[in-house]
C-alpha cells in the first residue's frame, strides 16, 4: 500500500511534531504530576482516541471527496498543503515563550479519559490539523484511498499512545532535560515551522 520513503517520510515528520511541545503534551504531562504515571497514560489513552475519531472522519469524508471527482480531491489537497504552510510561517514568527502546565483540577480515571477525548475531539485546530496533512500521503494509485487514511491515522494514534505513555513516565527526568537545554524552547517555534513549511512545499512542488 505505501512505499518506504512515503511511510518512512510520514513517521519522521509525526515524530518532529511530537517532539515540539503542544497541548496534548501539557495536558499529559499535568495529569501526571497530579494523578501520577497512571493518570497520565489514561490521560493520553483519552487524546489518541480523540485522534482516532479525527481519522475516521477525515477517511470517510475526504474518501468521498475522491470518490466523487479527483479534481475536488487535489483542490482539497492543496488547500490541506496552504493550511500547512500558513501554520509554518506563523510558527516561524511567532515569539518564542516559556510553555506552562495548565491549571486543571484533580478528577478520575474515567474523567480524564472522557476529558482527554473531548479536549482532543472539539479542538477544530486539531480537525483542520487532520484534514490537512493526512491527504499529502495518500496516493489513489496505491490502493483504496480509505484504507490508506485509516492506516495512517492509526499509525499516528499508535505513535501518540507511545510518545504520551514515555513523557508519563519520564516527566522528571524530562524536566530537568529541558531546563538544560534551553535553547529547545527558543527554537522550537522555527523547528515545527520548518516542518510544517517542507511539507507544504513538498505537495506543492509535486503536484506540478
Amino acid at each position: 500500500m505505501f512505499d518506504f520513503s512515503t511511510l518512512g517520510a510520514f513517521i519522521a515528520v509525526v515524530i518532529g511534531l511530537f517532539l515540539i511541545p503542544g497541548p496534548a503534551v501539557l495536558l499529559t504531562a499535568t495529569r501526571t504530576v497530579q494523578g501520577g504515571r497512571r493518570a497520565g497514560v489514561i490521560a493520553g489513552i483519552g487524546l489518541a482516541t480523540g485522534d482516532l475519531i479525527h481519522t475516521i472522519f477525515a477517511a470517510v469524508g475526504l474518501s468521498a471527496i475522491l470518490m466523487t471527482s479527483a479534481l475536488a480531491f487535489n483542490i482539497v489537497k492543496f488547500a490541506g498543503a496552504a493550511y500547512l504552510i500558513y501554520l509554518g510561517i506563523r510558527a516561524l514568527l511567532e515569539k518564542p515563550s516559556d510553555p506552562k502546565l495548565p491549571k486543571v483540577a484533580p478528577v478520575s480515571s474515567l474523567n480524564t479519559y472522557g476529558q482527554a477525548i473531548l479536549t482532543e475531539v472539539l479542538n477544530p485546530k486539531t480537525a483542520l490539523f487532520f484534514l490537512a496533512f493526512l491527504p499529502q500521503f495518500v496516493h489513489p494509485e496505491q490502493g483504496a484511498s480509505v484504507l490508506q487514511f485509516l492506516f495512517l491515522g492509526l499509525l499516528f494514534v499508535l505513535l501518540g499512545v507511545m510518545y504520551t505513555t514515555l513523557i508519563a513516565f519520564c516527566i522528571r527526568p524530562l524536566g530537568r532535560l529541558v531546563k538544560r537545554i534551553s535553547w529547545l524552547g527558543r527554537f522550537s517555534g522555527k523547528i515545527v515551522g520548518t516542518i510544517y513549511l517542507v511539507l507544504g512545499l513538498k505537495v506543492a512542488f509535486q503536484s506540478r
